[in-house]
């Protein structure tokens, strides 16, 4: 059975990218440490591109390694395109040469067909090549849009703690959009690189004294170019980081946008955004002129160049030197020499961009799994539900411990119940349970298996959770409640609701059960969507299951509703209840007091008000919210309430 929260690592195969992440020598290692992993995100882009220019080419590269036959057969056709355009004016040389001025028709009709042919094959290998280029690039970018996707899922939750949505979404399409330009590209360059190479073999020929001095121009403009460079580098990277500042932004003010009309804070945000915006207006601006900065210098020596050959090739004719035809050729080729040169300034361009993305989106992929399956891992297979903690101590910063030496045991079957303040590390206790993070000292085993030994995937099928906040997809409900096991038939979502208490409002929705939810399951109450969720536990039937505050946001009636299904849910597993509301778990079989982030007491709920310590004091208060009586027990014990 799936967990209701998820498997909460790599444990599963995904389903998805029909290709493997690149590992190995094909893949820059990563820093090992887990504490790195968020920090990488934040390097300067400066720095980053100056150590991965290379390496994002050979990532690059191994993505498309599996197209090879499509790439070789577009390269064909990238040499044949050549052959044709190389071919045009030393065909229009020799019908002005050894055609028109010796007046010899046939050879001339000859010429002609020979043009119309090579037209013919310009046009055939120029569709070929895009063709096959667009499909290469679109299953390119597909493989690694998926394996970043697959990444996104994997890492450890400390990553998204840390990283914001919008930052991540700006890399996912932006960085990867930027690709694609470079991509659908590529193949270009590839036929404008043999294009210039053939231009300066065949002008070398033809005559290599006026080549000279029309080819004399080119290392001005690579000397402007060298100079240009690094300049358009660092204007892309501030346009790309710009982006991503605008994308979190406007990622946090759409997620919050209840809280931004609350607090009528349109206005003021509205400001700050517009001066993201500006900025990255402006940095954008830079780029684009950094980026074309460059044509109008091509186009001047172009112009440059053919004023030469005429000047000098005029000359030439005039003195018998050359033929007519000879300096038609040269200018066809000189103008044709100087178009791949305005295009490879458009591709750099784009160059630019890709790279810097690239870098983007294989720094994503480089961050190491803080939480992942040892090599000999196993699946931890059918369990009892015995849970045991040996003096675990964990911190999200290592320096900085907030839970020490916690050590329980729930046998299969129990109840345990975790009690305490907000902040006293209840909610830790649970996710090192479900190995959403690693402890640092100390084990925790299911069954006698360290779960650091066992794979995750098979800690998720055993293990659920229900969060004091559920989250519910756009999808309907029946989709919902069988979000982690997808083999539930609609009999065993519609039974787990009847248990639950939620098959009625259910029923009561435009469709039923096929009710597609609004985001986040907007369109129903606080209580429904934690309805469901208990659905959704119950429908996974996990042999260990987690709650984590789970009726902290239902109101009494509901409650009341659910506190039968409970106890069918908990009937026969073992639980880890947190809960604020002391009444709901005086039933349980052991209660654990948890105070910052130790063990305080621990014991029935009658034994623990025999012992008249904390809890007995606090039940005594006859508060239903630990919080709302923290401050009480001050005044009791003598003991600040403190929230770590």
């Amino acid at each position: 059975m799936a967990s209701t929260f998820g498997s909460g690592g790599s444990g599963g195969s995904g389903g998805w990218r029909p290709y493997n992440v690149p590992t190995g020598p094909e893949k820059a290692k990563a820093p090992a440490s887990s504490g790195e992993e968020h920090s990488k995100l934040r390097e300067s882009d400066e720095e980053m591109f100056a150590q991965l220019d290379s390496t994002v080419f050979k990532r690059f590269f191994y993505y498309a390694s599996p197209y090879k036959r499509a790439m070789l057969v577009a390269t064909a056709a990238v040499v044949g395109f050549t052959l044709a355009n190389l071919s045009i004016p030393l065909l229009v040389k020799f019908g002005i040469d050894s055609a028109i001025r010796k007046g010899d028709s046939s050879l001339l009709s000859v010429i002609a067909i020979s043009l119309v042919g090579v037209a013919a094959m310009y046009w055939f290998t120029n569709f070929l090549q895009n063709v096959l280029i667009t499909r290469v690039a679109l299953k390119v970018l597909y493989d690694i849009r998926a394996d970043m996707f697959m990444q996104l899922q994997r890492l450890a939750l400390s990553f998204s703690d840390k990283t914001p949505i919008g930052a991540l979404m700006a890399r996912m399409f932006g960085d990867v959009g930027a690709l694609q330009e470079m991509l659908e590209s590529s193949i270009e360059v590839i036929g404008d690189i043999l294009t210039l190479i053939g231009i300066v073999v065949i002008l070398m020929f033809l005559d290599f004294q006026l080549a000279v001095v029309t080819l004399a121009i080119v290392p001005l403009l690579f000397l402007i170019r060298v100079i240009w460079q690094p300049i358009a580098r660092r204007a892309f990277l501030r346009m790309r980081r710009n982006s991503s500042v605008v994308g979190v932004y406007l990622d946090q003010n759409v997620s919050g946008i209840r809280v931004v009309q609350a607090l009528n804070r349109q206005q003021e945000n509205h400001g700050i955004m517009g001066g993201k915006v500006h900025t990255f207006f402006w940095s954008t601006v830079r780029a684009a002129r950094l980026g074309g900065i460059l044509m109008p210098t091509v186009e001047l020596m172009t112009g440059t160049a053919l004023a030469l050959v005429l000047i000098i090739g005029g000359g030439r004719v005039l003195s018998g030197q050359i033929e007519v035809g000879t300096m038609v050729a040269f200018l066809l080729y000189v103008q044709r020499f100087f178009e791949p040169i305005r295009m490879l300034t458009m591709h750099y361009a784009l160059l630019q961009r890709a790279v810097a993305s690239g870098h983007r989106i294989f720094e994503l992929l480089d961050i190491p799994l803080a939480i992942a399956d040892k090599p000999d891992a196993r699946p931890i297979g059918n369990v009892s539900g015995r849970v045991e903690f040996k003096n675990v101590t964990f911190g999200y910063d290592p320096e900085r411990p907030i839970l020490r030496d916690i050590s329980f045991v729930a046998e299969p079957g129990q109840t345990i119940a975790l009690v305490g303040p907000t902040g006293s590390g209840k909610t830790s206790i649970t996710a090192l349970a479900h190995r959403f993070y690693d402890v640092q000292e100390g084990s925790i085993t299911i069954d006698g298996h360290d779960i650091r030994d066992v794979t995750q995937e098979s800690i998720g099928k055993v293990m659920g959770m229900v969060l004091q906040e559920p989250f519910l997809f756009s999808k309907p409900v029946l989709e919902n409640v069988r979000y982690n096991t997808l083999n539930a038939t609609r009999e065993d979502v519609v039974t787990a609701c009847k248990v639950i208490g939620a098959h009625d409002f259910v029923m009561q929705l435009e469709n039923g059960y096929d009710t597609t939810l609004e985001q986040r399951g907007s369109n129903l109450s606080v209580g429904q969507r934690q309805l469901l969720s208990f659905a959704r536990a119950l429908v996974a039937n996990p042999r260990i299951l987690i709650l984590d505050e789970a009726t902290a946001n239902i109101d009494s009636y509901t409650e009341r509703i659910i506190q039968n299904a409970l106890k069918k849910l908990l009937a026969g597993r073992t639980a880890l209840v947190i809960a604020h509301r002391l009444s709901t778990i005086r039933n349980a079989d052991q209660i654990i007091v948890v105070r910052d982030g130790e063990i305080t007491e621990t014991g029935t709920h009658v034994e623990l008000v025999a012992s008249n310590g904390l809890y007995a004091r606090l039940w005594q208060t006859n508060y239903t919210s630990f919080d709302d009586i923290a401050g009480k027990a001050d005044e009791i014990t003598g003991i600040p309430a403190t929230s770590t």
